[in-house]
């Protein structure tokens, strides 16, 4: 939202003309993805709570009558799994977290079936990695699974496959889930159902913390406060929700962050106003494609690529290829077309692109022109169609080890 709103000229001055279309746009999305947490269907105890659950899924019912595609990114899988192993809260370890999940999914799933029975409607669970979304083939093949399930009518009921997600493969919480599932299916908006009934400026506790109803901005955000976890069944908090609405927002997507207890409002279809409840983010103008938004928030860089200042003014700054000449070192085994993070002298990732070049062809390149290099050598090393703009942040590099002979040599 910052680089949008610095790309439009921060035009302030059109804000009273964003604000509604936002709002609007939830209120009339097509395709809507909604994201309930774990808190929000469970009771103290840690179980499934079966009014709250019926309460949430009347709400989605009732939109998609009125036609829309709604994607429901659920959590609670781990939560509903505690009360049948005799567990008294949210297991630490991976594994115990693991067989909860097991025992709870089973449990989620059947419970959505019964109570969308209801209403008629039928439901798909689709159980996701990390790695579904950062192999490109797997992503494209979870975009194809989805377009058909809302062909057939059917509601997509999502959640993380904790069951055998490691650490290294777990998206860490399903508000990033969320986020990325909106772009996947190309929805007209996100609503983050929280236990919260708005963003505040501070702890909603307080007397002082004051509802922020709209969000047009991510500089907005610089004086609100927010705690990064939340209680005893989940693992997301405000900080995480708050990442996922500009991770939604930057790419073109409007989101509603609202309580679940107002559920039914969120929801409801309009064509006008939108849902007068919790907090609106205005999306950016412009939406991000599938390859470049998916190489910014969901691929895993197989290595990176230190830059000089002059190139990283010329990649960040004005939009050019990545050259040999400004490249300073390279980190990582890596092949011509995986992804690489772009380093500033600092180490701080600045851009993320499709490597053109094997990593053990890079000690030969750097530094040098274009025009000094063999003719099947001489092409950019990340081309401009190929990189997007990262906010600066620290990164582990690994420097490509020492060319040696391989068996193909001998």
């Amino acid at each position: 939202m910052i680089a949008a709103g610095v790309a439009a000229g921060g035009r302030q001055r059109d804000a009273a003309h964003a604000l509604p279309s936002a709002r609007a746009t939830v209120g009339s999305a097509r395709t809507l993805v909604v994201k309930v947490g774990s808190s929000s269907l469970t009771t103290a105890a840690g179980g499934l709570d079966p009014g709250r659950l019926d309460a949430l899924v009347d709400a989605v019912a009732a939109r998609a009558k009125v036609g829309s595609h709604v994607v429901l990114v659920s959590s609670g899988a781990i939560a509903a799994g505690l009360a049948p192993l005799g567990l008294r809260r949210r297991p630490r370890d991976l594994p115990t977290q693991q067989a909860a999940a097991s025992v709870g999914q089973q449990l989620l799933a059947e419970r959505y079936a019964a109570s969308f029975a209801r209403h008629d409607l039928r439901v798909g669970q689709v159980l996701l990695t990390s790695d579904d979304v950062v192999r490109r083939a797997h992503y494209r093949n979870a975009q194809r699974t989805f377009a058909k399930l809302l062909q057939f009518g059917v509601v997509p009921v999502v959640n993380e496959n904790d069951t055998v997600a490691t650490a290294e493969i777990k998206f860490g919480d399903n508000d990033r889930l969320a986020a990325l599932v909106a772009h996947l299916v190309g929805a007209d908006a996100l609503v983050l159902l929280s236990d919260v009934d708005a963003l505040y400026t501070g702890d909603p506790n307080r007397p002082d913390s004051a509802v922020v109803r709209e969000v047009t901005d991510a500089g907005e955000l610089s004086q609100v406060s927010v705690v990064a976890s939340a209680g005893g069944v989940g693992t997301g908090g405000m900080a995480s929700k708050l990442t996922a609405a500009m991770t939604a927002t930057g790419a073109g997507i409007p989101v509603l962050l609202a309580s679940a207890a107002d559920a039914a409002a969120a929801l409801e279809f309009s064509a006008e106003r939108g849902p007068d409840v919790g907090t609106a983010f205005a999306a950016a103008e412009r939406r991000t494609g599938s390859r470049l938004f998916w190489l910014r928030h969901a691929a895993h860089p197989a290595g990176s690529l230190s830059l000089d200042a002059g190139a990283v003014a010329a990649v960040v700054g004005r939009r050019k290829s990545l050259l040999p000449a400004g490249i300073t070192a390279a980190h990582g085994d890596f092949e011509s077309g995986d992804v690489v993070d772009l380093l500033d002298p600092d180490g701080l990732v600045v851009a993320r692109g499709f490597v053109a070049h094997d990593a053990a062809e890079l000690p030969t390149l750097i530094g040098r022109n274009l025009a000094e290099l063999p003719a099947d050598l001489r092409r950019p090393v990340v081309h401009a169609d190929d990189l997007v703009a990262m906010p600066g942040r620290p990164a582990r590099v690994r420097p490509v080890p020492p060319a040696k002979e391989s068996i193909d040599d001998l």
